[in-house]
């Protein structure tokens, strides 16, 4: 099983997007998804942006994984 985390995408230099997740920053590569605009979300997986999400349903998933992380 995989798992993709939802980011926002806040800036892009070439390829590469600094993504918003949860509070977190990370650098994650546009090679597969290279259509993305900032403001945008994307699905992440390995450090690459896999497909355009919807915000509701990003934000959705980011507050059932952070609720997930208080139980643990």
């Amino acid at each position: 099983m995989c798992l993709g985390i939802p980011g926002k995408v806040l800036e892009i230099e070439k390829n590469v997007a600094k993504v918003d997740v949860g509070g977190l920053l990370r650098d994650v590569s546009l090679d597969l998804c290279p259509d993305v605009s900032v403001g945008e979300y994307v699905l992440i997986h390995t450090g690459f942006a896999i497909q355009k999400v919807d915000e509701e349903e990003a934000k959705e998933t980011l507050e059932l994984l952070r609720q997930l992380a208080e139980v643990t």
